[in-house]
């Protein structure tokens, strides 16, 4: 969400003395958050907002939920803190889960402090495996893998493209298997996905397997709006097996939960499975920053004699491990895995019900669980869309100004809605934000339609 079109923030803003990501900070003007429940958080001039993104996508669990802060608050009385040079039980409890969950029998994992810091130390462990300390690493264009510079280069974002040089970090972009505007031409979305993966063939053997150490991907569904055909990863994983070359799949956002797996390779079973993966997110829910690497146990081996020349201050914190530890039987014992497949279903066929009915809404896909993106468009029939990419229509901020003052938070990006409620969503508050934004978007179609008509006089 813009938020320079946020309401005025309550006494005690930190607008002058806080740096905020991913806007220009003359605009910020956000509202201050004091706590939350559930999938609400509340503000400090005393509103109740629903988060219909878990803020960035992270707060899979909801805001505050009370396993989690009985854990973090259990393990403050016990150890706060030592280093990852040291042993430390619930991280060695944690990093038995994730292998339990991803079956990488016989494999390893390494705690980082999120998202971007797991992806670069997936590509340096990668290297390492390969014995390939310069080799390439193929990732999507329009996809996020972080922030950082490393990270940024394996990025397809267009806002940071310009402050990274590719090539000197050897990492080579692909086109994405975007079937709704498919760079390959073709004609459905099994196709689309099939092609894109033929392109990343083509690009290894151009190249030549010897000189790429890894191929990095979201398998399913990403924070840039594509929703990969279910023909993609497969493909991928075949194409990436055949010519000897290690497969990375980014779960920072899809895993947990959010696109109706533990982690969204598994909807392809073993056929999907790949060489590393790297979480962050939901894996304490964002209750604390906590990032991960989980490889393979042939990556492990491949490290096991080599010195490990990296580390981080406080990579496998145990106040963060004991969140993720309490995080994972949270979505156990209240089986939110499957709750986010069901309500992911219900949430698509609403959506494609309001397609029908909107002709501004030009397609809508889903990740198999609680997300899914609304794209739209200026006219069906072109495809036109309301915006560039790279910039947000004044019509689609108008619509998220007008959720928020009626009380539910939608997040935006260029020309889609993307939608991800916390996977504790209750159905009636589901339901309720599904009407608002069914009237939000015939509201915004009937300003497009004025708007047309004015331009045409």
């Amino acid at each position: 969400m813009n938020s320079a079109q946020l309401p005025t923030a309550a006494p005690g803003t930190e607008r002058d003395s806080v740096l905020h990501s991913w806007c220009v900070q003359s605009d910020w003007d956000a509202p201050t958050i004091v706590g939350g429940a559930g999938a609400r958080l509340f503000t400090a001039d005393g509103r109740s907002i629903l988060d219909m993104s878990s803020l960035a996508e992270c707060s899979n669990l909801g805001h505050q939920h009370p396993a989690l802060v009985a854990a973090i608050r259990e393990q403050a009385g016990q150890l706060c803190f030592v280093t990852n040079a040291w042993g430390a039980e619930p991280r060695a409890r944690l990093a038995q889960r994730l292998l339990d969950k991803s079956g990488f029998e016989g494999g390893r994992v390494f705690f980082t402090l999120g998202g971007a810091d797991a992806n670069e130390h997936a590509v340096k462990f990668a290297r390492l495996a390969s014995g390939n300390s310069g080799g390439w690493i193929i990732t999507r264009e329009r996809s996020y893998h972080g922030a950082s510079y490393a990270a940024m280069a394996l990025s397809g974002d267009v806002r940071t493209g310009a402050q990274i040089d590719l090539a000197a970090l050897h990492v080579q972009h692909v086109p994405p298997p975007y079937a709704y505007r498919c760079p390959f031409g073709t004609d459905t979305d099994e196709a689309c996905g099939l092609a894109a993966a033929r392109h990343i063939a083509g690009v290894i053997e151009q190249r030549g397997s010897h000189s790429i150490a890894a191929v990095m991907m979201e398998p399913n569904a990403g924070t840039n709006g594509i929703v990969a055909p279910d023909s993609f990863w497969p493909a991928v994983r075949r194409v990436t097996r055949e010519r000897h070359v290690l497969l990375i799949a980014d779960e920072v956002m899809s895993g947990f939960g959010r696109c109706g797996e533990w982690f969204s390779w598994q909807r392809y079973g073993e056929e999907g499975r790949p060489d590393l993966m790297t979480l962050a997110k939901g894996l304490t829910g964002a209750h604390l920053p906590l990032g991960a690497v989980v490889l393979s146990g042939a990556i492990a081996r491949a490290l096991e004699s080599q010195l490990l020349a990296t580390g981080l201050t406080y990579c496998g914190h145990p106040l963060c491990c004991a969140a993720g530890i309490a995080a994972i039987e949270s979505y156990e014992r209240e089986r939110l895995i499957e709750r986010s497949r069901r309500l992911g279903a219900e949430l698509l066929a609403r959506l494609r019900r309001m397609q029908a009915r909107h002709g501004v809404i030009g397609d809508v896909r889903g990740g198999h669980g609680l997300f899914a993106v609304i794209e739209l468009v200026r006219d069906r029939h072109t495809r036109a869309p309301l915006a560039p990419w790279d910039q947000r229509s004044p019509l689609l901020s108008a619509l998220l100004v007008q959720g928020l003052r009626a009380g539910v938070a939608f997040a935006a990006r260029g020309n889609l809605i993307l939608l991800a409620p916390p996977l504790v969503i209750e159905e009636r508050e589901l339901a309720e934000a599904l009407d608002l934004l069914d009237r939000l978007i015939g509201t915004l179609e009937q300003r497009l339609a004025t708007d047309t008509a004015s331009a045409l006089r």
